[in-house]
């Protein structure tokens, strides 16, 4: 009988070390780490799309699991920040001077500062802010060739004494945002004759056909050069500084160890403006998939292979 309890014990104990080996081999072959899926989401235009692709293949590189079923075909900030509070998402790039105002702050030109405040403002809602981005992407009023030398525009405050007559289009939330229609009217006394809300895609396409004579686009926009198009100087600064900065829920960041922000942190700090409009330009102009465009610039920056 004791030889038989020594077989069964030496068994259970041969038993228990190949269960330890192969769950050490499955961790080292495939780097998976134990955590909630990390579920990553994204504004409605291209260059928010490539952002979230960047730091979710970042992230699966170093085994999280990921899912970016909410990245297309993206949502306003008015449903991307509660989606986040709510944890139906858990990350997103923000941009920190019109993340703040949202908030209720009041950004400045600085955007480490911008970032600082959102973040204190953010984080009673379970959400945090990580370091920013030397990118920046601000709204940009952008005027069609021809109406720019009709008019000679080259700053904003050029517009006072002709918005009435012309026409101006923005995204359907630019009447109720200060960095649009208020702040334009509170800022530059500017009174369009005529605003039409338009998506970013119709907006363009509007402006490169004439139907429109200005439109609010970003300051990274690659179609800006591509087609020609004006950006006029924002020379009494109603626009803040825009750095990018990915916005994470904290009961993610607990589930897993520092190694986390690491990762988002290092990424962010890769990606520069003239990067970043260099990436628009593939994706707005050349038309390649925002998912193909993140994997390359990680694979250039050294962060996957």
């Amino acid at each position: 009988m004791q030889k038989v309890l020594r077989a069964l014990a030496i068994l259970a104990a041969l038993f228990s070390m190949a269960l330890v080996a192969v769950a050490c081999g499955d961790d080292g072959e495939d780097g998976g780490r134990e955590g909630p899926t990390i579920r990553v989401g994204a504004f409605d235009f291209s260059e928010s799309h490539i952002l979230a692709n960047i730091y979710a293949q970042a992230l699966e590189a170093e085994g999280y699991s990921v899912s970016t079923g909410n990245i297309l075909p993206g949502s306003p900030r008015e449903i991307i920040k509660p989606a986040l509070e709510a944890g139906e998402l858990d990350l997103v790039p923000e941009y920190v001077g019109t993340l703040l105002t949202f908030l209720g702050g009041e950004p400045t030109s600085d955007g480490a500062e911008n970032q600082a405040e959102a973040k204190a403002l953010f984080e009673a809602s379970g959400v945090t802010l990580l370091d920013i981005a030397p990118a920046q992407d601000t709204n940009a009023i952008v005027a069609s060739k021809e109406t720019a030398d009709k008019y000679d525009l080259e700053k904003v405050s050029d517009l006072e004494p002709v918005a009435s007559e012309l026409h101006f289009a923005g995204p359907p939330e630019c009447p109720e945002r200060q960095f649009c229609l208020i702040g334009l009217e509170e800022v530059y006394g500017i009174e369009f004759g005529e605003f039409t809300p338009l998506d970013f895609g119709p907006r363009v396409t509007a402006l490169e056909e004439g139907a429109i004579d200005l439109a609010l686009l970003f300051s990274t926009d690659a179609q800006i050069a591509a087609k020609g198009f004006v950006l006029l100087e924002d020379d009494k600064g109603l626009q803040p500084a825009e750095n990018i900065s990915p916005a994470i829920r904290m009961d993610v960041l607990d589930a897993y160890d520092e190694d986390l922000v690491n990762v988002l942190n290092s990424v962010s700090a890769k990606i520069t403006t003239e990067g970043l409009t260099g990436l628009n330009m593939k994706v707005q102009v050349d038309k390649e998939d925002p998912d193909d465009v993140a994997g390359e610039w990680l694979r250039e920056n050294g962060f996957v292979e």
